[in-house]
């Protein structure tokens, strides 16, 4: 593709050079929060640390760690580090595990995080000459703003589809020139879906990449968005709290996502033990934000798994790649002793038939044993099989997500269309037990 850079004098700076400016940028950070925020300061002073300690880099592991629960203890704006006068955004995630977590952007911060995004697309090939079509939720939700801000800042046209209406947004793509889109990799299969449905060729599209994120997805969904949509799938990570999407992305080579690190200095920690891990070993992701005004975070746990990769990309870029994250701690079910990710069972579906991409996992305790259902569309064209070769299916399926887990699982075909598309992020886990145990607690 030869991507042309975007502000090659950051994206390929010489380590020495970007480490310098991360050192720079955390120790006047640092005394900013220190400074500014009440919980910082309180939780600093328990350590026994003071913004003076903070000299380099090298210092940052002296620092406390910030977790989702101190967000939802200083709700909605105890961790502000601005007047409210100058923040000119607020954006907020779903508060589907308890209450929302409320983020404030200034309007540097706006300026910094559309400069990011900008640097996502231009990543995956995106011009001023490209129609960037953003299908990400616009609201509250940091998707949809992010990129349509990034597209603008790139000089591109912007095409705010937002999500829903899915037969119109195909016809936009085939009509208003869409060359770049942007979704959730589950919105995209719908869409494949639709099309063959309606036997809409690829080919009428005009498509050539897409940046795919907010949920987990497989190299195996990769492929299937690939060969469906006919463009090049990259990904693209981020999260509420810290800037939405593009704080991290792929670029050309799909070999790990480049983190703005001039921005947003990253770290893998054993989620148990808390100790900074060497790169090349996984573990949890930890940030923290070294330019946001309103709202820094500082050394953040994501909860996300994933590993860093320090070597210099083909691209010819320098900054650190985050490889697909793994899972998360919070998402991770353990059964039967067992930690299992629900990207492990979507890649093993998919190994067996790449258009099993609608399931569904419900955990249950029966007996006091844990049971794993894992609940799979039947294809339409399955439907007329003779039911030997349905039962091979469906014990080929099991084969494999048992082989892939080392628990052993039962497999539930349901008729096509059963489960519920999602325009967002898809839910993907039903875990009965956590009912059953607040009900026996009741």
């Amino acid at each position: 593709m030869n991507n042309e850079i975007y502000m090659p004098e950051i994206e390929c700076a010489p380590r020495e050079e970007m480490e310098l400016l991360q050192s720079y940028r955390l120790c006047r950070q640092i005394r900013r929060v220190y400074d500014n925020v009440k919980p910082y300061r309180e939780k600093m002073d328990a350590a026994g640390v003071k913004p003076e300690d903070i000299r380099s880099i090298k210092d940052l592991g002296k620092l406390p760690f910030t977790v989702k629960q101190d967000l939802r203890n200083n709700y909605p704006y105890g961790m502000f580090a601005t007047p409210l006068s100058e923040v000119v955004r607020i954006h907020a995630s779903s508060g589907t595990t308890g209450k929302q977590t409320v983020v404030g952007y200034t309007q540097k911060d706006i300026d910094i995080w559309s400069e990011c995004a900008a640097r996502a697309l231009a990543r995956v090939g995106g011009t001023k000459n490209d129609f960037v079509h953003v299908s990400y939720g616009y609201g509250l939700f940091t998707g949809g703003l992010g990129m349509h801000y990034g597209a603008e800042k790139l000089g591109a046209t912007t095409i705010p589809a937002s999500a829903g209406n899915s037969m119109r947004q195909i016809q936009m793509f085939q009509d208003f020139g869409s060359s770049i889109v942007c979704m959730t990799p589950s919105y995209a299969v719908s869409l494949i879906e639709l099309m063959r449905e309606n036997n809409i060729s690829k080919d009428t599209l005009h498509l050539k990449s897409g940046l795919f994120g907010a949920e987990p997805w497989t190299e195996e969904m990769r492929r299937e968005i690939e060969d469906g949509l006919g463009l090049k799938a990259y990904d693209i990570y981020g999260l509420s709290e810290i800037s939405g999407p593009s704080v991290a992305s792929e670029c050309e080579c799909q070999s790990g996502m480049h983190i703005c690190e001039d921005h947003f200095i990253p770290e893998i920690i054993d989620p148990d033990t808390l100790e900074v891990l060497p790169a090349g070993q996984q573990g949890e992701l930890v940030f923290t934000c070294i330019t946001k005004e309103a709202f820094p975070l500082i050394r953040y746990r994501t909860r996300d798994i994933a590993t860093l990769v320090y070597d210099k990309c083909e691209c010819g870029r320098t900054l650190v790649r985050m490889l697909k994250p793994q899972g998360r701690t919070d998402d991770m079910l353990i059964i039967r002793g067992v930690n299992v990710f629900p990207s492990q069972i979507e890649a093993a579906l998919l190994s067996v038939d790449n258009k099993a991409t609608n399931y569904f996992l419900v955990v249950d305790r029966v007996n006091n044993l844990d049971t794993l259902e894992v609940q799979v569309e039947l294809r339409g064209d399955l439907l007329g099989d003779n039911v030997r070769d349905v039962e091979s299916y469906k014990q080929r399926l099991k084969h494999a997500i048992d082989s892939a887990i080392g628990v052993g699982v039962s497999i539930r075909l349901l008729e096509p269309k059963s489960l519920a598309r999602s325009m967002g992020k898809a839910t993907r886990v039903q875990d009965n037990r956590l009912i059953k145990n607040k009900f026996e607690k009741k």
